[in-house]
């Protein structure tokens, strides 16, 4: 930093690492207040999320007695369903694979904690990503987190310049195994509870039953190949993305097929061989940019999903994003899904696969 750092909102989800954010805070000696954003509701197995049950919010709660510091639930329940849900839904209805982390960050979590860390007079907001933040006198840079397993940076280049100025990520400089060690050092009550690996509001994994349950099911459609043939019947076209190869349901065959297009308006999945999933050219909307493209464009890399390790391409700005040129064809480029921009680790922008 290279201001002096008033008190800190730090955002508790009740898992180790926003706690290990805070405790490391409080150890430098910042007047921190922690924050829990109450965005779902258990009802039933299926829709319990780790980062959305009361217990969550009861070891955050836990979490920030333990540091001596105060701690407030705020209930964002309609904006969640609001900004990241319904979107979610129509998406999949659509036959685009969402990407909601990148939207609840942007609309929900770090934009709207910002606003509420004015209230509460803090000057910054942390929070436990696994993502750099550099701030300088010519502005704020995002960086890939030394953690390139756990690195959240894909999920942050929408973020507004205003609210990116006020972030620290503590855990920026951590391995997930340090972040731990780091939590027992400190004593913190969740030093050793498990990661949530999936959608907080699908913690099951199940997008396509989540889809019937809130939509109905009256997505359902026929398989077929390139050529049109009916190959097969599906359910629901929430249970599709492309690349994806289980679940297909069309028995036995000489070769694995794998989704290549979905059609909403007939709900409608298209298959094929493997060799018709990759390409080398993406186009990308609702672009966000850290640093502006020159109109020549530039040479980088792009991520075109969370566990994708990002890969060379030109890429040019357009008039409402970028298009990328892999050097390399790239598998399964998903309309959706966020394509995000680096060179080396800092992140010039992003948008969404169109």
């Amino acid at each position: 930093m290279t201001r002096p750092i008033g008190k800190v909102l730090v955002a508790m989800s009740g898992g180790v690492d926003s706690s290990v954010a805070a405790a490391l805070l409080r150890e430098q000696g910042h007047d921190v207040v922690g924050v829990t954003l109450h965005l779902w509701d258990a009802e039933g197995e299926n829709k319990v999320g780790r980062c959305c049950a009361p217990e969550d919010r009861e070891d955050a709660r836990r979490t920030c007695d333990h540091l001596g510091i105060p701690h407030y639930v705020l209930d964002e329940r309609a904006a969640f369903r609001r900004e990241v849900v319904e979107p979610f839904l129509d998406e999949y209805r659509r036959g685009r694979t969402p990407t909601p982390c990148v939207h609840c960050n942007r609309t929900v979590k770090l934009e709207m904690l910002a606003r509420l860390a004015d209230e509460l007079g803090c000057s910054h907001v942390a929070t436990g990503h696994y993502a750099k933040i550099v701030h300088g006198p010519e502005g704020t840079r995002l960086f890939r987190g030394r953690d390139l397993d756990k690195d959240q940076s894909y999920f942050l280049f929408g973020l507004s310049p205003e609210t990116r100025s006020r972030l620290l990520f503590p855990l920026g400089d951590l391995l997930k195994s340090e972040t731990r060690a780091e939590g027992e050092r400190l004593g913190v009550p969740n030093a050793k509870k498990p990661d949530s690996q999936e959608l907080c509001f699908v913690p099951d994994g199940d997008v396509a039953a989540f889809t019937r349950r809130e939509r109905g099911g009256e997505a359902g459609g026929l398989v077929v190949d390139e050529e049109g043939r009916v190959l097969g019947k599906h359910d629901e076209i929430a249970a599709f993305t492309i690349g994806k190869r289980k679940g297909l349901a069309l028995g036995g065959g000489s070769a694995p097929r794998y989704v290549l297009r979905i059609v909403p308006d007939s709900n409608t999945v298209v298959v094929g061989g493997a060799e018709k999933l990759v390409s080398k050219t993406l186009e990308a909307r609702d672009g966000h940019f850290l640093h502006a493209l020159p109109p020549e464009g530039l040479e980088a890399s792009v991520r075109i999903r969370y566990r994708h390790e990002p890969a060379p391409a030109h890429v040019r700005p357009t008039a409402t994003g970028f298009v990328a040129e892999f050097v390399e064809p790239q598998r399964a480029i998903t309309p959706g899904q966020a394509a995000v921009i680096y060179v080396g680790d800092e992140v010039i922008g992003g948008g969404f696969i169109a």
